[in-house]
């Protein structure tokens, strides 16, 4: 559990963490799902999920700017949450590809701007003991477990077109429950006076950025089609959800972990393991779909793939963006990584899928983590 040395709120934390995640819970494995039940092909269901991924390369950095110079970070997350679920009511109005993609945009860009900020004010009350992080965030892997494990046999009872008001329940829930977060206070460094031009110079984070760029690019495919892929190959949708859920399982357990993990092993090193671990991982799915004893190793590898991945990013960006450029160095991880990052993902899978194929399309994604492998072995400057 976290520390005596600090009193978070650990609760009010965890819950926001929960639910945030229980939206990803039902809009990764089956916001394509429900796209393909109103009629949008491969290409456009690429096209709309590269929308919710396309928001995040500004609206993080410009709420980010916003919540760094006025230190009102939680005013900033509460007003981006009641903006998303009420943004998200438009699905409702229409089905249209232009209206629905008018849609994504406008919902996209409140509720990107939230959890970066929100990462920055749990790290704030966490202090110096920002390595118990992965304790407040594991909730949030939870609650993505929970709910995509009962959505599955819901949708496959009562059908996909439940899957908007589903996602706009807990879209309201999250606005609720950050009215009960407290602001954090900063700690003021002597890095306060380093730009963040400065900071973003440096090779080290120049190299980060661009294999975190790398490692979302190359989970495209998996967030647009593997729903889709599981259940062309004849899974159900209770056993998809399933399946999710093992991953994410696998990701707690890392987390559970990550404190020692980062104390005993350099970030470069966990770096190098994940990168390896997510290729093959994106191999077994692309061409082992109908084993589903190998389709739960692939899930399990999740625990690397993003885990053990985004932990170690989190860690290093708190460290190297101290002080006043904490939310602009999470707010840039997140527009590199799963903005620019899932942009390119979506998109390369979504033109890709209906001509070349899933296998072709995951070996492209496993190119996408050799590269970042080799740039993270042979660039990647650990300070």
């Amino acid at each position: 559990m976290i520390s005596s040395r600090v009193n978070p709120p650990y609760w009010r934390l965890s819950g926001f963490y929960f639910f945030y995640f229980a939206s990803l819970g039902v809009i990764m494995p089956y916001w394509g799902l429900y796209l393909q039940s109103i009629g949008f092909s491969a290409l456009e269901i690429g096209e709309l999920l590269a929308i919710l991924m396309a928001t995040k390369m500004v609206a993080p950095y410009l709420w980010a700017w916003l919540a760094d110079y006025s230190l009102r970070r939680v005013k900033i997350i509460q007003f981006g949450s009641l903006g998303a679920a009420a943004s998200f009511l438009g699905v409702f109005w229409g089905e249209g590809y232009i209206w629905v993609a008018l849609v994504m945009l406008l919902f996209s860009f409140f509720w990107n701007a939230t959890l970066p900020q929100f990462e920055t004010v749990t790290l704030n009350h966490l202090g110096d003991q920002s390595h118990q992080y992965s304790y407040i965030r594991l909730w949030g892997s939870i609650g993505f477990v929970l709910v995509v494990s009962a959505v599955g046999p819901f949708l496959e009872q009562f059908g996909v077109s439940y899957v908007p008001v589903i996602i706009f329940v807990i879209l309201a829930i999250i606005w609720l429950l950050s009215l009960l977060t407290p602001e954090a206070n900063s700690k003021l460094s002597s890095s306060d006076s380093v730009s963040l031009l400065t900071v973003l110079a440096q090779p080290h984070v120049i190299v980060l950025f661009s294999i975190c760029f790398l490692m979302q690019a190359s989970h495209g495919p998996y967030y647009a089609f593997y729903s889709i892929f599981l259940e062309e190959s004849g899974y159900s949708r209770s056993l998809i959800g399933q399946l999710w859920a093992l991953g994410v399982v696998a990701e707690i357990i890392v987390f559970l972990f990550m404190r020692q993990l980062l104390q005993k092993f350099d970030a470069k090193h966990l770096l190098m393991v994940c990168f390896v671990f997510a290729g093959i991982r994106w191999l077994l799915i692309g061409y082992c779909i109908e084993y589903l004893s190998i389709i739960i190793v692939a899930q399990l590898l999740h625990a690397a793939s993003f885990g053990m991945y985004h932990a170690v990013v989190i860690h290093l960006v708190h460290t190297w963006f101290a002080g006043g450029l904490q939310g602009r160095g999470q707010a840039l991880y997140s527009s590199v990584s799963f903005g620019a990052g899932g942009v390119a993902g979506a998109l390369f899978s979504g033109y890709l899928w209906s001509d070349k194929g899933a296998s072709f399309v995951f070996t492209v994604s496993t190119i996408f983590c050799m590269v970042g492998l080799i740039l993270t072995v042979k660039s990647l400057k650990y300070r």
